[in-house]
This record gives C-alpha cells, structure tokens and sequence, in this order.
C-alpha cells in the first residue's frame, strides 16, 4: 500500500476480532484506542495516537446489542474533532437494514435514521457487505461501497463441485425477496434456481412453505443474506429434504443466530451452513455448532479500502 503514513485502520471493541485480521491482511498495526467505562453504564472512547491529517478507518458492524453503533457514532465524532482528514466507517454487517420502509402504519425507517446519525456524526464514506435491500445505499448522500459477499462463497461452491460434493447443484432463494440473488447465483453457476415460498405467522415465526422449482435429486443451496434465528432457513431444509432433495446446505452472510437458532440448525436437515465473519459466533458454549463453517472477509475489506484509499477503482472487487 502507497504512503501508509496517512492511513490509520482503528476498531470498536465487537469488531476487533475481523478489525485485527483486516489490519493484518494490510500489513499495517491496529491503531491504539480506549474506551472508558462509568458505573452508569455510559462510555467514552478516545483515540490513544493522533490521527490528526489521517484517513481513518474505525471497522465495527453494529449486530445487538445497540451500543455497538452509539460507540461506532463517538468513534467517528472523535476522530473528526482529532481532525482527521476523512472518516470511514467499515460496517461489515450494517444492522436496522431489515427496516428500510414503512410495511405498516406509524413505524420508523430504522436504517434511514442510521444512515443520518452516520453523516451527522461525521462520516464521509461507509464500506458495508450484502446489505438486506439495495435501495439502502439511497439512504445516505456520501458514497456507499456495497461488497457482496458471493466474492467469498463462489470460489467455496466451485471447490465443492470440483469435489463431487455438488454433482447436481440447485441454488435455490429461501423466500420471494431473496429470488434475485439466488438468480445472481444460479445464472454464474449455470445451474438451476429453486424458490421457497413462505407465509409469516408473525416477526421471526415461518407459518407454510412450499418450494417452486425441481428439487427432486438436487444438492441444494439456500443462499440468503443474514440467518437470525435459523427458523426460514430450518424449516426450508426440512421442507426440500421431504420433497426429494439429496441434501440442502446454506449460505449467508451474516451470521445474526439469535434466540434458538443454533438448536434449529442443528435439528434440521442441513448439511452445512456458511457463513462469514461479519459478526462472530456468539454464546457457543455447550452447543453444537458442528455444521456451522465460517469463512474471512477480511482480505476482501482490505482489499476495497486499500483502492478507496489510492483512489483506485474497485468495481473488480464486485461478482455482482
């Protein structure tokens, strides 16, 4: 990376585990932060280096619980009041994206008001991955560097088909929203696309499914952008294996797994989920987490903000 002294890569505390692994995959040290704690629960970060002429980078993704963006926002206050030159959020998983409208009356436009708490705290530029609608880079009047995460898991599926382990492969979407990226999948990998229609009894609870397509013999893969608890996607497996299916993986970006999620994957038919890191497997202990693969972004990150940051394009770091 070109004069690497005008550059400083930082990260809030949920996100140091990928922030470390970003920094390492660019050759540079994580910059030095701290964040005091009061008995009241409130906090206080503070950069421990100067930053002063910088392009600062704070890396954190904002999954529950809500103090991970409050800390992202002073982050980036901070590093503006330092006088930075710029300030760039790396969000790799940007949470509140499921509320990107008004599906019913008197509700709020949750990722919209994120995008404005963002560019009011100071952000000139957010890099983020599969966001849950596309539209959200609307949201915000600074530049948005969408990266897909099909740049990871398309090189992963070619090397399970060059082992045999996907002779018959479908991708298939595990509801009508998802339809789009399962044809993205399905058209690069010259192979069949299966949908699974679902009804919502309520939020997080899948009444009826049915699938639309050939899934008798397939190898089936549910590609979607997030698995929150696990309930579409267990459901969906179970409903493929019944219809004929020879097995059903999945894959997604974000790892959300709340509620029993981990007990749902584990009981369903699923051969193996894929999932990046995004946001870290959190309160494993004591659960089967045997089917679950995990899977870098990082050098993905390092690579977008490394053209961000020499001005170079980044449109080659896009599989759609």
């Amino acid at each position: 990376m070109d004069h690497t002294h005008n550059i400083k890569i930082f990260s809030c505390r949920s996100s140091r585990y990928l922030a470390e692994k970003i920094a390492l995959s660019l050759g540079l040290n994580l910059g030095k932060s701290v964040v005091t704690d009061f008995s009241d629960g409130e906090f206080q970060p503070a950069f421990d280096e100067s930053v002063r002429g910088c392009t600062v980078f704070i890396i954190q993704s904002t999954f529950p619980p809500v103090e991970n963006i409050f800390e992202l926002l002073l982050m980036i206050d901070a590093a503006r009041r330092a006088s930075a030159y710029q300030v760039i959020a790396v969000i790799p998983y940007f949470g509140w994206a499921r509320q990107d409208r008004k599906d019913r009356p008197r509700v709020s436009i949750g990722a919209k008001m994120v995008a404005n708490l963002l560019a009011y705290a100071g952000c000139s530029r957010v890099m983020t991955a599969d966001l849950h609608a596309d539209q959200i880079q609307g949201f915000f009047d600074f530049p948005v560097d969408h990266i897909y995460a099909s740049s990871l898991f398309l090189p992963y599926l070619r090397e399970q088909i060059k082992n045999h382990k996907l002779d018959n492969l479908s991708i298939a979407a595990p509801d009508m929203g998802g339809a789009k990226r399962a044809n993205a999948y399905s058209r690069i990998l010259g192979c069949p696309m299966i949908i699974c229609h679902k009804s919502r009894e309520r939020a997080n609870v899948v009444g009826s499914m049915t699938a639309i397509g050939d899934v008798e013999g397939r190898d089936i893969v549910i590609v979607d952008d997030m698995i929150d608890t696990a309930g579409t996607i267990a459901k969906a497996a179970d409903m493929l294996m019944a219809k004929g299916a020879n097995s059903v993986r999945a894959m997604a970006t974000h790892p959300v797994f709340s509620g029993q999620a981990y007990e749902k994957i584990a009981a369903s038919a699923l051969n193996e989920v894929v999932v990046s890191d995004t946001i870290p497997l959190r309160n494993i202990e004591g659960r089967d987490i045997s089917k679950i693969k995990v899977l870098s972004v990082a050098d993905i990150f390092a690579d977008v903000i490394t053209k961000v940051y020499n001005y170079q394009s980044i449109s080659t770091s896009f599989v759609f």
